[in-house]
């Protein structure tokens, strides 16, 4: 016959109030051992290490953030300077306010004649395309030589001359309208061509003055007074 001991009444207490504190009979150590652990691990996610986000910053021996001096740097730097005033114009047009102008003819090249301007202002100016010439009260302007162009705008400096050639009448006598001019306007053209270039000049002519005919024609402005009169 087996003997049945019973079991302590202290010992028997303690399970039934066991029992009663976890409403199932069976005690749940495990669940509150896994949710203590969880909690810990979202505190540690919070609290813990930053994430970090696009380029991390890189750290050197002292601890001092790369990326973070190089923003600093960029950010806290001089501003750049303001762009400053440009240059005055050390260049202006050459015309009558500025210059003294002479017209002579020449005895060779045939029928020629020679204009000269020299700058007596005190900074460079420039002699720009052809010079403007009328006659008296003539109502057209002779046309310009186009093989005299230049390859640059004659610029001259204080003291300096510029050259044009006028080819007065035909050597051949095929010109039409031969005709004596006594006065002589020479009118100086602006940056764009036809523009004013300001004030016209009047040099003086032989008291006989020059005779000239449908053929008149100019040369461009020239520094050199030679190439002037080869056309």
């Amino acid at each position: 016959m087996r003997k049945y001991h019973a079991l302590p009444v202290a010992l028997l207490a303690a399970l039934a109030l066991t029992a009663c504190e976890d409403g199932t009979g069976t005690q749940n150590e495990g669940a509150a051992a896994s949710t203590s652990i969880t909690s810990g691990a979202s505190a540690t996610g919070t609290t813990g290490k930053t994430e970090t986000t696009g380029t991390p910053e890189t750290t050197d021996k002292t601890g001092t953030s790369t990326t973070r001096t190089s923003t600093t740097t960029g950010t806290t730097g001089k501003p750049a300077k303001k762009p400053g005033k440009p240059a005055p114009r050390t260049r202006v047009s050459c015309n009558g306010s500025n210059t003294t102008v002479t017209a002579q003819p020449v005895p060779r090249p045939l029928n020629h004649m020679l204009i000269t301007v020299r700058n007596t202002g005190s900074t460079n100016c420039d002699l720009t395309y052809y010079p403007v010439l009328r006659f008296d009260e003539m109502q057209w302007a002779p046309q310009a030589i186009e093989d005299s162009k230049p390859q640059a705008v004659t610029t001259l400096a204080p003291g300096e001359s510029g050259y044009a050639g006028v080819l007065l009448s035909a050597a051949d006598g095929s010109g039409e309208a031969g005709t004596t001019g006594h006065k002589l306007t020479v009118g100086f053209q602006g940056r764009t061509p036809n523009s004013s270039g300001g004030p016209s000049a009047l040099p003086a002519l032989p008291a006989e003055g020059v005779y000239y005919d449908s053929t008149l024609k100019v040369t461009y402005w020239l520094r050199d007074m030679d190439q002037a009169l080869s056309y």
